[in-house]
């Protein structure tokens, strides 16, 4: 009798495990999408406009996070890993460059609604496909599979019926499609997931922090690209990087520390779904909250450099506002959640915070934009002030201990 061939070859990972080259190469096209999704908020820049850029950024989002699950278990850059690596990658490109066409159509060329349905079917088919030819030999991973396709199927079709409407019933369409991929996935027993190491998969969430970060940088630099250097812009643009900086440290110093070290002493049975939850489902509103900071900064931008259109004087308000604000409130929620899920502690110095951006919103409407924007960095900066003097030395101790 011959000996059973296995369906793929690829080398399994380990609990040291860390992120490969080939991963942070698949995330550059992570990188452009978010770029085009705030470009397209900023285009239509009304509350439908940021739905619709929300909705987006799930979609980016449950493809991203699909293979950051499935290269936790095996080497992305060996074996044939690579070549469906890539071919994803190609597909999600493809979202990427459709993404301004997501739900209004232009003159001429492919329906850009329908490129998107079947870019996506396309990025979960191989998705699936792979993690079912991985799975081979473990009879609850291939049941858990099984439960799972059928949300993903019904969301990618939701996105083909979407794409031959218009308007509000293509957005509710849209909304329905996520709500049944999302919402099947939490619905699925967390338990038949696997999840090999702990420090690859907290990394993998922390770059895609940075990534995001990175795009609400660029957002700054873009929304002065035409505009002559002056005061007011380079005033901005510093008070922007220091909201950006504060972020970044809100959540390395050591948030990423706590994370890590609660998902590596949980036990086996019940580490997939704390991973499912603290990472896949609390991560969202971090990058979804960066990616609305990026628009609100890249208004703000334009408010102050743009002399032709709009005055020092004048304020950001409605939309771009809200965005600027509420963007870091999303983020700090969902800093709040983490450390919860993770610690069971509730981050009581990020919810002050939160609800004084909350408050800011409403206060400071009539304020000039530079004013807006100085308010958020000073909220920010005496965030990080207290955290740095209240909890220097558990967080001293957390880091020694985590490098031992």
């Amino acid at each position: 009798m011959s000996k059973r061939r296995a369906p793929i070859r690829a080398q399994a990972t380990s609990e040291g495990h860390s992120v490969t080259t080939l991963e942070l190469f698949f995330d550059l096209v992570f990188v452009f999408a978010l770029t085009q999704i705030t470009a397209l908020m900023a285009h239509e820049l009304t509350w439908p406009g940021v739905i619709r850029g929300v909705l987006l950024i799930g979609l980016l989002w449950w493809s991203w996070i699909g293979f950051s699950w499935l290269c936790n278990l095996v080497k992305a850059d060996e074996g044939p890993i690579r070549a469906v690596m890539l071919a994803a990658m190609a597909a999600m490109f493809l979202i990427a460059l459709a993404i301004p066409e997501a739900f209004h159509d232009l003159p001429g060329g492919l329906p850009g609604p329908v490129v998107i349905a079947v870019a996506y079917f396309a990025f979960r088919a191989m998705h699936l496909w792979l993690f079912w030819l991985i799975a081979d030999g473990d009879a609850q991973l291939r049941r858990t599979l099984l439960r799972f396709a059928p949300s993903m199927l019904a969301g990618t079709a939701l996105l083909l019926v979407a794409s031959q409407f218009h308007g509000t019933t293509q957005t509710l369409l849209w909304a329905a499609a996520l709500a049944a991929d999302y919402g099947g996935t939490y619905l699925i027993d967390a338990r038949g997931w696997r999840l090999h190491s702990a420090r690859h998969f907290a990394e993998r969430h922390g770059l895609v922090i940075i990534i995001a970060l990175g795009e609400s940088i660029v957002a700054i630099g873009v929304g002065v690209t035409d505009l002559p250097i002056s005061w007011p812009i380079i005033i901005a643009s510093v008070l922007g990087l220091a909201i950006a900086s504060a972020l970044w440290w809100i959540y390395f110093d050591a948030t990423v520390h706590f994370g890590e070290q609660a998902l590596v002493s949980e036990p086996a049975e019940t580490k997939p779904k704390l991973g499912r939850d603290a990472y896949t489902f609390l991560h969202f509103p971090m990058v979804t909250g960066i990616v609305l900071l990026a628009l609100g900064l890249k208004k703000v931008l334009e408010y102050v450099g743009d002399t032709e259109h709009h005055h020092l004087d004048d304020p950001l308000k409605g939309v771009g506002l809200f965005a600027l604000f509420a963007g870091v409130v999303l983020y700090l929620l969902g800093h709040v959640a983490f450390k919860w899920r993770t610690t069971h502690k509730v981050g009581i110095s990020r919810l002050i915070a939160a609800a004084l951006c909350a408050v800011a919103v409403l206060a400071l409407s009539d304020l000039p934009a530079l004013a807006q924007v100085a308010v958020l960095t000073a909220i920010l900066a005496g965030l990080v002030a207290f955290e740095s003097v209240r909890f220097a030395q558990e967080r001293d101790e957390l880091k020694h201990s985590h490098h031992e």
